[in-house]
């Protein structure tokens, strides 16, 4: 209870009197919010209702059934797929063994050029091989002749019995851009993964490298060329072969190389006419002379002869070992490739001019160029 000096004697009020009347109210209170609230909710749920029912048939709701794949629009490297890819072959390399019989020791691929079964690949993919075996895209295994092949441009032309089949278009290599899309198929580790496509861009043209003995002009990539690729297309985005796939650079990742397809072509079309590629020989060996040896030696710069080929034009025209070529078709020789090169621009049975030193002493001759078989 509560008093106080004021009210003692004149009657006691209990503050729990009040309690009842405070305790109704806030349940009135409570209850009136409660209905209201009650009440909004109906009626808010009411209003809803009908106005989804009155709007209802004018809602679109999004297709949600499943597209197919083949619905949606094609980008570039699915349609050089399609258009290539049933064109790319699997080469085995096989040969005769003494206790197993027949072993396979290497595979490749190749590209289809010829309806009539003619298919382009590297020399090294068949190398060596006794029986030379094809599958095609869709499985189906030929066996395959080999029509030509050249050691020194790494390409080889196979021919399989078979009529109708998909081929590759060839570009122009010379067209082509750094910065432009490639797209490679092939089939990396083998028929396992046959068919495999790879996209990058082109890293750089006119690339040279040298492999044991031999020297390329090659396109580089980064799209992923891998062993099993050599000898599958390199293509731009028109679905056109602008080169063979031939290396890779194994210690770095993203630089593969591929021979220009223009440089394939004449190859090509020489293994196709003759079974191998005719090309003008000199008949000697050598080595480069440089300044620096020039001095140390008291000789001129020039190529050193070391052998000469019996038979050969060199040999025809008086060429001996120990002397030093100076000139070559009108070229001075600073390198030992300008022999090479001045020599690639003439033809078997041209008859060249050549400077020569001998003994302290300058004399011409004249080489006629004989045919290199390799």
């Amino acid at each position: 209870m509560e008093f106080n000096e004021n009210n003692w004697g004149s009657g006691v009020k209990f503050v729990e009197e009040r309690r009842p009347k405070r305790f109704l109210r806030a349940v009135g209170i409570i209850l009136l919010v409660f209905f209201s609230a009650s009440l909004g909710g109906i009626l808010g749920g009411y209003y809803v209702k009908k106005n989804y029912e009155s709007n209802s048939s004018g809602i679109t709701l999004p297709n949600l059934t499943q597209q197919t794949t083949s619905a949606l629009p094609k980008n570039s490297i699915n349609k050089v797929a399609e258009l290539v890819g049933p064109a790319i072959v699997g080469v085995n390399n096989n040969v005769d063994t003494l206790f197993w019989g027949k072993q396979k020791q290497g595979s490749g691929s190749g590209i289809i050029f010829d309806k009539n079964g003619y298919i382009v690949t590297n020399y090294h993919v068949i190398e060596g091989a006794t029986d030379v075996t094809v599958t095609l895209s869709g499985g189906r295994k030929l066996p395959a002749r080999i029509i030509g092949s050249d050691y020194e441009t790494d390409i080889a032309v196979l021919k399989v019995n078979a009529t109708n089949l998909p081929v590759a278009k060839f570009g122009d290599s010379s067209s082509v851009r750094v910065g432009d899309i490639a797209i490679a198929i092939g089939n990396p580790l083998g028929e396992e993964f046959a068919g495999s496509v790879t996209m990058g861009v082109i890293s750089a043209i006119n690339r040279e490298i040298t492999v044991e003995d031999r020297k390329y002009k090659v396109i580089q990539t980064d799209a992923s060329i891998n062993q099993g690729n050599s000898g599958g297309a390199l293509c731009n985005e028109n679905g056109e072969v602008i080169g063979i796939n031939t290396l890779k650079i194994t210690s770095a990742e993203g630089m593969g190389f591929a021979i220009p397809i223009n440089e394939a072509k004449k190859i090509i079309e020489e293994l196709m006419k003759h079974g191998y590629v005719s090309r003008p020989y000199i008949g000697v060996a050598g080595t480069f002379i440089d300044e620096e040896q020039a001095k140390e030696y008291g000789v001129p710069v020039g190529v050193g002869v070391q052998e000469v080929v019996r038979g050969s034009g060199a040999d025809l025209a008086g060429i001996r070992p120990g002397d030093i070529i100076v000139e070559f078709d009108g070229k001075k020789l600073t390198k030992f490739e300008d022999l090479q090169e001045a020599k690639e621009k003439r033809k078997v049975g041209d008859i060249v001019k050549a400077k020569v030193w001998r003994d302290g002493r300058y004399f011409d001759v004249r080489i006629k160029l004989t045919e290199q078989i390799r």
